[in-house]
């Protein structure tokens, strides 16, 4: 009997191993399973004015009286906001003041939540990344641009903003009507404008590419951009105070804050028929709202791991070194350091939106009034405990500048 039992004993301990770990990857493969949870939006929106960080608002604060910044900025570290504040008017003529919630024309910082869309299509398989533009609108007036050539700037497209802006002028047609991403597919189908140069030969950034992966996502999800993005972006990453707002569906843009261009107060922006396409432009929102997208995409609510890491891959030659664009995403990399930003410029509006992967920091500055002084953030980065986003701070091999 007492060798019958140490057999059974013998022969019992590899299956209970086999079992506990058969079952420790069935609670895996479940775990895997799960979607991910939702933002704790409370608790990542928390903020204490009393416990500012000093020597972020002793910069800002500087900033505002030196170079004239006016807007709103939020630095977060490690998940939480540090620092926040709402510096200026909304809208100078009116005397408004900013508000922590203003919502701000995102201008380019958009490209990347189109970037997004067009990434959770291709992982629904709506479409890759290598299919034409050709595909999904047959006469589109050139060969060899995919997807992924838009996703990069290397398209060689000329921008369609000046180029339909010239007609526009000429032909003195009603710029008070915005035209939609299908308006200007089709100018530039019949017009055929002359390309910047072919396909694939260099970066060339400009706002043709995203104005037609804007239209791609309509094509594709078979819904209007500003549908597709609050269904598939937006409310998933629990962005509230963010909406795609276009000219061609609203007479007047329903926010409050006003852009102001050439540096000074009395040239306020009046929106007109090129506010209309979306994708490369065209989405409002806080900064609370960003923060709230960078902890989204941290946390796989948006896109698989795989695939947003393929985002952020530098796809051009590398500038001063560091700095190069992904799929919708400028990029800054060096080693141990990796920033993915985007910066954010048209009528009146200027932005910057930084992530520093490595350190977890996030600084988004939005402002209304175009004057350079977001030129001037290198005493912010340090503070911030990030690197110098600035190319012109390094020569080409990477290095400091001394000026």
């Amino acid at each position: 009997m007492r060798l019958v039992y140490k057999s059974l004993v013998v022969f019992t301990a590899p299956l209970l191993l086999l079992t506990c770990s058969s079952n420790n990857k069935d609670k895996n493969k479940a775990a895997a399973a799960l979607p991910p949870k939702p933002l704790d939006t409370t608790a990542l929106l928390a903020y204490n004015p009393q416990k500012a960080d000093k020597k972020i608002d002793a910069v800002m604060q500087e900033l505002h009286r030196t170079r004239g910044f006016n807007g709103n900025v939020l630095v977060a570290k490690n998940g939480k906001i540090v620092y926040e504040n709402a510096i200026g008017w909304a809208d100078y003529l009116h005397r408004d003041s900013l508000k922590i919630g203003s919502q701000f024309e995102l201008a380019s910082v958009t490209k990347t939540m189109t970037s997004t869309a067009i990434l959770q299509l291709m992982e629904r398989g709506k479409l890759t990344l290598d299919d034409n533009v050709k595909k999904f609108f047959p006469d589109f007036p050139y060969e060899g641009i995919t997807i992924r050539l838009l996703l990069t700037h290397r398209s060689g497209l000329m921008n369609y903003v000046y180029f339909i802006d010239d007609i526009y002028r000429k032909e003195h047609l009603d710029q008070r009507k915005g035209l939609t991403n299908a308006d200007a597919m089709k100018i530039i189908a019949e017009r055929k404008p002359a390309r910047y140069i072919a396909p694939d030969k260099k970066f060339h950034y400009n706002n043709s590419n995203f104005m037609v992966l804007g239209a791609i996502v309509e094509k594709a999800s078979g819904m209007s951009y500003a549908q597709y993005m609050q269904q598939n972006v937006f409310k998933p990453a629990s962005m509230n105070h963010t909406h795609v707002y276009s000219k061609a569906v609203y007479d007047k843009i329903p926010v409050d804050v006003v852009g102001h261009d050439r540096g000074q107060w009395r040239y306020s922006v009046v929106q007109n028929f090129l506010d209309g396409p979306v994708g490369d432009k065209g989405v409002y929102s806080t900064v609370g709202d960003l923060f709230l997208y960078d902890r989204a995409l941290r946390a796989g609510l948006l896109l698989k791991k795989a695939t947003l890491d393929s985002a952020y891959v530098p796809r051009n030659p590398m500038v001063h070194g560091h700095f190069s664009y992904g799929y919708g995403w400028r990029t800054f990399t060096a080693p141990g350091q990796e920033v993915i930003y985007h910066t954010g410029w048209w009528h009146g509006f200027r932005h910057i939106y930084l992530r520093d992967m490595k350190e977890d920091v996030v600084v988004v500055l939005l402002t209304n009034l175009a004057n350079g002084s977001l030129l001037k953030l290198d005493d912010l980065f340090k503070t911030a405990g990030m690197p110098v986003v600035r190319k012109s701070a390094y020569n080409g091999n990477g290095d400091t500048s001394d000026d």
